[in-house]
């Protein structure tokens, strides 16, 4: 056990250190809505679409290359999408998915993760195709719920991040693991947090 700690903070780069630092301060600040999260946002992609790159997660790196799209296009909402009774405010309001939006998330989360991992199976070296997959497609829908301030991607992200501890585990990212663990405990309070804001608003 000693060892395999020793060996796990070996593998630690000052490279992960800082995406997984600003990764940290991206999610924290969306809790509070704040528009600053995309800045720690856009230092946390750079970081790890190089070190996806080096550790050959192959559907990882195109997802940073999609995260490079939704932190500009999440700065735009955030920052000009706001409807007249938030315009004071200067923020774009909370909105809550209904049962149709629902369906089709999960149903292009589970379509992509089927298409996904066949291809990294069939054409990659990929040790763990079908669980990279899936982390992949879910962040994929999960962030464009982000940028449109969607509640309940909170509770989409607890599932997502439940199954990238896993997959960074099992590539020796260990502290992006022990981030993904400490998202989990934020995701909680940010849905939370995300509920009752909405709540105001319906009350303004």
């Amino acid at each position: 056990m000693i060892v395999e700690l020793q060996n796990a903070l070996n593998s630690i780069t000052v490279l992960e250190a800082v995406a997984v630092a600003a990764g940290l301060l991206y999610l924290i600040l969306a809790v509070y809505e704040s528009i600053l999260c995309w800045l720690f946002s856009l230092i946390s992609v750079s970081i790890y679409f190089y070190i996806f790159i080096d550790t050959e997660l192959w559907a990882e790196v195109l997802l940073q290359i999609y995260y490079l799209g939704t932190t500009a296009y999440g700065f735009y909402t955030w920052r000009y999408g706001s409807v007249k009774s938030n315009v004071e405010q200067g923020r774009k309001p909370i909105l809550r998915a209904s049962v149709k939006k629902h369906s089709i998330f999960m149903g292009i989360i589970l379509v992509g993760t089927l298409i996904g991992g066949y291809c990294l199976e069939e054409f990659t070296a990929e040790k763990w195709p079908y669980l990279d997959s899936f982390t992949t497609v879910g962040a994929l829908v999960t962030t464009w719920m982000v940028t449109q301030k969607y509640l309940e991607n909170w509770l989409y992200w607890i599932v997502v991040d439940s199954a990238g501890v896993l997959l960074m585990y099992k590539s020796g990212l260990f502290l992006t693991a022990l981030l993904f663990v400490v998202y989990l405990v934020i995701v909680v309070f940010g849905f939370y947090n995300w509920k009752n804001l909405c709540r105001e608003q319906i009350t303004l």
